[in-house]
């Protein structure tokens, strides 16, 4: 058996020109690199000329951080809240969804830590941050920036092999605090693109791969088919004139072709529902219509072929629910931010952790207490029937627990943190914690004392002697 035959592992039929390698056309496709990666002006215009690769670029980034967090901790509602608030005021959510966002177009960003009063260049050590010192974020996308390939990671852990440090180019669009820095790379969240084996990497500077250079024969084969339908609108409805002797008259010229511009133009002028067409005996005028049908079809097929080559279904990507009876779209929504939760678990998780330390000591002057962590809120969006019934099993589990004995005002404080679940017990106030709190245990009336027994009782005096 020679070695030919043994790497046969597929069907071909040689007589047919059936199969790869059969000498055939379907034998001459091969894959090759477009690199559109590597070219930041492409991947400009394409963001900022097409909407749908603007979709495709935005939409996982805003859904991943457009609910936010809810922090679970031992920490007070009201400090929990105070770091919200600051989250807010410091625009860490749309920050982080713009790093998300330059990383799924470029390939690669990061978000730079602002830490007031500390060096760049220098390993962070969270300890040393004091109350008001954290800034916020700053988002740096690859082009802005040059990582140390000479320099990388060394320490074991997940950023082996990573780059130590990221310098930012001098004149670029940052500002020109950021302009020329050396960053320590504890002092950045990394956001890649998609992943890319070790020597292609290497290629990218360490950076991953542009999500539109994997769908870039899809968006051009969806586009140049939504512009060829638009270019057919113009021959959807044509006229055809046959004139005896064009030829000779446009030869002529002069009075011969004045006199047919004549014709055309009278035909043009009268020529209505109603009108007549007035033509010699010997022209004909014909009329052509063209049909659309199928169309749609193939313009939908690359539509859900982009669709499914991006996980973005097309009731989130195009706006448009699906076909068919009794469908609305909500298990594709489901499966989707299924999709949008293990990225957020795999992308944001140590990240915003990170970030909800060095928050806390900022704002809290303190760290976060041991076990506390978060949970990414749920995209789905409840109806009030099943806000209701989660609002009544939650109401009779904390009842059932206060009955067995949890502190009253602890119960008060878990009715109000899941108002923003049911819409209701947001009311609950401060005040009404502590009055819970304060407030004495069951069976005893406000007021009450208890009677303290004396210490020298009376002595029973003895009768004396008679």
């Amino acid at each position: 058996m020679s070695l030919k035959t043994l790497v046969k592992d597929s069907f071909v039929n040689f007589a047919a020109r059936l199969g790869v390698g059969a000498n055939n056309q379907f034998s001459q496709g091969h894959y090759q690199h477009n690199w559109i990666t590597k070219n930041r002006g492409e991947l400009e215009a394409a963001y900022r000329g097409s909407w749908i690769i603007g979709k495709v670029v935005n939409v996982p980034a805003e859904d991943m951080t457009q609910a936010g967090i809810e922090i679970q901790s031992t920490l007070e509602p009201d400090e929990i809240e105070k770091l919200q608030t600051e989250m807010l005021r410091l625009k860490i959510w749309p920050r982080i969804c713009q790093g998300l966002a330059w990383g799924r177009l470029f390939g690669g960003a990061i978000a730079v830590m602002m830490i007031d009063g500390q060096k760049f260049d220098t390993p962070l050590n969270v300890d040393s941050i004091g109350e008001g010192q954290f800034k916020g974020i700053f988002i740096l996308d690859r082009w802005l920036l040059q990582p140390s390939l000479s320099d990388l990671i060394s320490d074991f852990g997940p950023d082996l092999g990573m780059p130590k440090y990221y310098t930012v180019n001098m004149g670029g669009p940052a500002s020109p605090a950021m302009a020329g820095l050396k960053i320590h790379h504890s002092r950045v969240i990394r956001f890649e693109g998609l992943d890319l084996p070790f020597y292609q990497k290497q290629t990218e500077m360490l950076w991953g791969e542009s999500v539109v250079e994997r769908i870039w024969d899809r968006l051009l084969a969806f586009d140049s088919t939504t512009q060829g339908a638009a270019q057919l609108v113009f021959k959807a409805h044509l006229r055809t004139m046959s004139v005896e002797g064009l030829r000779e008259i446009i030869a002529m010229g002069g009075k011969a072709m004045e006199g047919l511009a004549a014709q055309i133009e009278n035909i043009r002028l009268y020529q209505s529902s109603e009108g007549l067409t007035l033509l010699d005996a010997k022209d004909k005028l014909e009329h052509q219509s063209y049909t659309f049908a199928g169309l749609s079809d193939i313009l939908m097929q690359f539509a859900q072929q982009l669709s499914g080559a991006v996980e973005i279904p097309l009731v989130r990507l195009l706006g448009q629910s699906p076909a068919g009876l009794n469908s609305s779209g909500d298990s594709d929504l489901r499966t989707y931010y299924d999709g949008i939760k293990r990225k957020q678990e795999t992308d944001l998780r140590v990240p915003v952790m990170t970030l909800l330390d060095v928050l806390a000591r900022s704002v809290l002057g303190a760290p976060l207490p041991e076990g506390s962590n978060f949970t990414f809120r749920s995209l789905w969006q409840l109806s009030d029937t099943e806000k209701a019934q989660i609002a009544q099993n939650v109401t009779t589990a904390i009842n059932t627990a206060v009955e067995m004995g949890v502190p009253l005002h602890v119960g008060l404080k878990e009715l109000r943190q899941s108002s923003h679940v049911t819409g209701i017990y947001s009311n609950i106030t401060d005040e009404d914690i502590e009055e819970a709190e304060n407030a004495p245990p069951p069976g005893e009336t406000e007021g009450d004392e208890p009677q303290e027994e004396p210490d020298n009782k009376e002595k029973i005096e003895e009768p004396e002697d008679a």
